[in-house]
C-alpha cells in the first residue's frame, strides 16, 4: 500500500452504527471525486439489503459504493477475504483519478487495510466445516482446553471459528498507520445517537425488513451464521412469537445500541484517528485533502 501514489489519500471515515459515515462519505466525495468501499462485516452477504442498512440505490447512484454484496450469507467472508478485496479497490480507484473512501464500523476490517495486517495460516477446509459444525459453546471450550485466547466478541461464532483457525495468533500488524492516509471518527452524544438507531429502525420495519428476513430464512434457514445478527435476529424472535411487533423497536434499539458501544470500544482503542462532529470532520477531511494537493 505504501507504494502508491500520495496525491490521493485514502480517506477511512468510521463510527458507530447510526452516526451518519455514509452521508458524511457521500457528501465529501461528492465535492472531491469519490468512490466508496464499505468496511461493513453484514453488508458483504447478498440480499441481506434493509436489516443491514446498506446505502440506498440512490446513494449508490450518487456515488459508486464497493464491498456490497460479495457472497452469499451461506458462503465465508473473513478479514482476510475483505482486506484483499478492500486492496484491490483502493488501487482501482486511484487508477481512475478518484479518492477511495472506506466508510464502515466493522473495526477489525478498517485495521486490517490501515494497519495492514499479515494473514500467515492458510484455511484447512476440512477443519472450518467441522468448526462451523459446533456450536458456539463447543468452539468455546475448545479454546479453553487448547489455551486459544477467546476473541473480543466471544458471543459470535464466527470470530471464535477464526480465532481457532489462526490458532489463537493475532496477526502481524503496523503500529502506526499506511502511508497517504486520513483517518476520522464520527461522535455524537448518547442522546442523539439512539434518536438516530430508533429513526432508521423506524425506516426499516417500513422498508419490509420483516419480509427481508422471512425470504431469506426460506433460503438459508434460522441457524445461518449472518442471520443471528442485526434486525434479523430480533425479526426471528418475533416471528416465533416470543416478542410483540409493538416490542420490535425497543429490542431492535437494544441490539444496536449494544453494537455501537462494542463498535466504539474498538476504534477507540486506535489513537491515531481523528474524532469530531459530522460538520467539523467535513471541514478536518477537505483541509487535510487541501496538504496533500
Amino acid at each position: 500500500m505504501d507504494n502508491v501514489s500520495s496525491k490521493l489519500p485514502l480517506i477511512v471515515i468510521a463510527g458507530p452504527t447510526a452516526s451518519g459515515k455514509t452521508s458524511l462519505a457521500i457528501n465529501i466525495a461528492k465535492e472531491v471525486g469519490g468512490e466508496i468501499i464499505c468496511a461493513d462485516s453484514r453488508t458483504v452477504y447478498k440480499g441481506m439489503d434493509i436489516g443491514t442498512a446498506k446505502p440506498t440505490k440512490l446513494e449508490q447512484e450518487l456515488i459508486p459504493h464497493w464491498g456490497l454484496d460479495l457472497v452469499n450469507p451461506d458462503e465465508h467472508f473473513s478479514v482476510a477475504d475483505f482486506k484483499k478485496y478492500a486492496i484491490e479497490k483502493i488501487d482501482e480507484i486511484r487508477s481512475r483519478g478518484n479518492i477511495p473512501f472506506m466508510v464502515g464500523g466493522t473495526g477489525l476490517y478498517i485495521d486490517s487495510v490501515i494497519l495492514d495486517y499479515k494473514f500467515c495460516n492458510k484455511i484447512d477446509k476440512t477443519k472450518r466445516k467441522l468448526l462451523e459444525s459446533m456450536t458456539l459453546g463447543q468452539l468455546c471450550n475448545y479454546c479453553n482446553n487448547n489455551n486459544i485466547p477467546l476473541p473480543e466478541n466471544s458471543s459470535n461464532k464466527r470470530y471464535v471459528v477464526n480465532a481457532i483457525e489462526r490458532n489463537g495468533i493475532i496477526p502481524l500488524r503496523r503500529e502506526t498507520p499506511i502511508n497517504d492516509v486520513i483517518i476520522v471518527g464520527i461522535t455524537t452524544e448518547k442522546e442523539t445517537l439512539m434518536n438516530r438507531i430508533k429513526l432508521r429502525i423506524g425506516q426499516l420495519l417500513n422498508d419490509g425488513v420483516i419480509d427481508e428476513a422471512l425470504s431469506l430464512s426460506k433460503l438459508y434457514g434460522w441457524d445461518n451464521e449472518a442471520l443471528k445478527s442485526n434486525a434479523y435476529i430480533v425479526i426471528h424472535d418475533y416471528l416465533l412469537g416470543d416478542i410483540s411487533k409493538d416490542d420490535i423497536v425497543s429490542k431492535l434499539a437494544t441490539v444496536d445500541w449494544r453494537l455501537a458501544k462494542r463498535q466504539l470500544t474498538w476504534l477507540r482503542r486506535n489513537n491515531f484517528i481523528h474524532w469530531g462532529s459530522i460538520d467539523d470532520l467535513k471541514v478536518y477531511v477537505l483541509n487535510q485533502l487541501a496538504k496533500h494537493s
